[in-house]
């Protein structure tokens, strides 16, 4: 295979001259640099296709492990997992490695500047237990100081490596922060850790805590089912987390079996139409008798298109609550008609974004973190721990500038949704 990096190119902090003591502990599985994955690998030309390069431990490092500082810092809403990574990189870091200088920054970017809670001393005792437990030690929050303050920040407290876990805005800062060490000069490792339950983060395949979410979603959708199938004409609507991608609200339908609409921010829907969304409720009840409708937070936007709903502490658009203006046209339509009707509105978002990891993420946590100390060892930075095509990757946090992921409407998660729920095309 040509050596086509391209865009996928991993920045190094300089040459690796020490030797990994994982040589010393007898092991001797090692990742070569140019051990690389093909993107696509449906290319139709093998020499020009892009690749990225392999995680796992080199043979060389650039950090002496015994005089090194590293820091972790957990941003944005909670995820299953987040506890999990954190442990994982701390035991990682201490008994493979011998770095036993880790600090765990207190809520986000903001615990990155002066006059913030002091860090948190991590050692294994530290974080022992914390595996399967749901939110995070550290504490979390959205924003960030100036880019400056943070870099002045990690010189003036010798950290060495920073560990970010966080969704795409906290990749966003993390290359700032990246950019602002590499324009001074500095010789400081900026290692990300994706972190969405939606599941939304471009250039990954799977992030932490997305398969706990589908799992207790599809827990919220038969609770759902259960309540519409009790009483005559009975409506289950659950609105799940999903801003610009459904993710979840899809795979915890085909989870769940018992939805019969989904609705999600790629697949655009009208209401009062005919074949509408609630002309298709209406005939679904009066053959049936029963409905469950599930539907991700940023689904149907277009109805607020004049509102404005303002942006939260990391600039994201906040989306109009689609959940309740779609409860409140469903009882005001079915009035109309003298159907009577009852509907359950369950929003199960921060019950689910609370729990703890189960098993399948627990294991993935781990994995992520350990590859996540490996590079950032090696003196790789500027890049985050991807999940592609079911390896283990290192991804510029460049190289997801300017892209999304969603659901494609003609792919097979949507036609096997449709399949599943059995609503007709453009719904």
């Amino acid at each position: 295979m040509a050596d086509t990096h391209g865009i996928f190119d991993i920045e190094n902090l300089g040459d690796c001259n020490f030797d990994n003591p994982m040589r010393e502990r007898g092991f001797s599985r090692f990742i070569d640099n140019n051990s690389r994955l093909r993107f696509d690998p449906l290319a139709a030309n093998e020499a020009t296709g892009d690749t990225l390069e392999l995680a796992g431990p080199r043979r060389k490092i650039f950090f002496l492990p015994g005089k090194t500082r590293a820091a972790i810092v957990t941003c944005g809403g909670l995820c299953p997992g987040l506890n999990a990574v954190i442990r994982g990189i701390v035991l990682q870091l201490w008994h493979i490695y011998g770095c036993k200088d880790i600090r765990g920054i207190r809520y986000g970017y903001s615990g990155l500047s002066e006059g913030a809670p002091e860090p948190i001393t991590l050692t294994p005792d530290a974080v022992r237990g914390i595996r399967a437990d749901g939110g995070t030690i550290l504490g979390s929050a959205r924003g960030t100081p100036p880019t400056s303050e943070i870099v002045d920040y990690l010189q003036w407290h010798d950290i060495d490596m920073l560990f970010t876990i966080g969704g795409d805005g906290t990749m966003r800062g993390a290359l700032k922060i990246w950019q602002e060490i590499r324009r001074r000069g500095l010789k400081k490792s900026v290692v990300g850790i994706p972190k969405t339950i939606d599941n939304d983060i471009p250039m990954v395949q799977r992030s932490f805590g997305f398969e706990t979410a589908v799992a207790k979603a599809a827990d919220a959708i038969n609770c759902a089912s259960t309540e519409a199938r009790g009483v005559r004409n009975g409506i289950g609507l659950v609105k799940l987390m999903g801003r610009n991608a459904g993710f979840i609200a899809a795979n915890a339908c085909l989870a769940s079996g018992n939805a019969n609409f989904c609705l999600i921010p790629e697949v655009p829907f009208t209401l009062q139409s005919k074949g509408g969304f609630l002309d298709l409720l209406e005939h679904r009840l009066r053959g049936r008798g029963n409905a469950v409708i599930v539907l991700a937070e940023g689904a149907g936007q277009d109805f607020f298109a004049e509102a404005d709903t303002g942006c939260d502490a990391s600039g994201n658009k906040k989306p109009g609550d689609i959940g309740i203006y779609l409860r409140d046209a469903i009882l005001a339509y079915f009035r109309e008609r003298n159907l009577n009707v009852v509907l359950k509105y369950i929003e199960p978002s921060y019950l689910i974004r609370s729990t703890g990891p189960n098993a399948s993420d627990q294991i993935f946590c781990d994995h992520c973190a350990r590859a996540a100390v490996h590079a950032a060892m090696a003196g790789k930075g500027g890049m985050l721990i991807g999940d592609h095509l079911d390896h283990f990757v290192h991804v510029p946090m460049q190289a997801l500038q300017g892209r999304e992921k969603r659901i494609n409407p003609d792919g097979d998660i949507w036609f096997s949704v449709r399949e599943n729920t059995g609503q007709p095309d453009g719904l």
